[in-house]
């Protein structure tokens, strides 16, 4: 099943997709650069190893059961959008534009950030907050064993 919206797409992979998905990662056995695409002459085309790894990745979550949500961002983000993109407020973000936290340049008189900046905060932010709850079940565990 395919949902789609503006910037966003979301497919959900049934048991026959997942499977073929499944088979395709074994015949490609960690080697997504082998990936082609079938011409109508009867030739292959070899697909680029950048977005063959896109593929495979994909593929893999297909196979594992998982939804495959396919969005676009634009190089640059608009200050609101680059909250909602962090789960923060607009005045969270642009204390953080004012503290050095994110890069963010001046278009007129509004900011722009740039999306690989943002994603990589929410990378960052994400891996804080899973190291922060891997912490709190550690001394969880040690207070029950104690």
């Amino acid at each position: 099943m395919t949902l789609s919206a503006p910037e966003r797409t979301v497919v959900l992979a049934h048991s026959l997709e997942r499977r073929q998905a499944h088979d395709v990662l074994g015949r490609l056995e960690g080697h997504a650069e082998r990936l082609a695409v079938a011409e109508p002459a009867g030739t292959t085309e070899s697909v680029p190893a950048e977005l063959a790894r896109i593929i495979a990745l994909v593929l893999d979550a297909v196979a594992a059961g998982g939804t495959v949500t396919i969005g676009s961002l634009p190089e640059e983000l608009t200050t609101t959008v680059a909250a909602e993109q962090l789960g923060i407020s607009r005045p969270t973000l642009m204390r953080m534009i004012r503290d050095g936290e994110i890069a963010a340049h001046k278009v007129g008189a509004h900011h722009r950030l740039k999306t690989a900046d943002v994603l990589a905060l929410k990378r960052d932010r994400l891996a804080k907050q899973r190291a922060a709850f891997d912490e709190l079940r550690r001394l969880e565990d040690e207070l029950e064993q104690s």
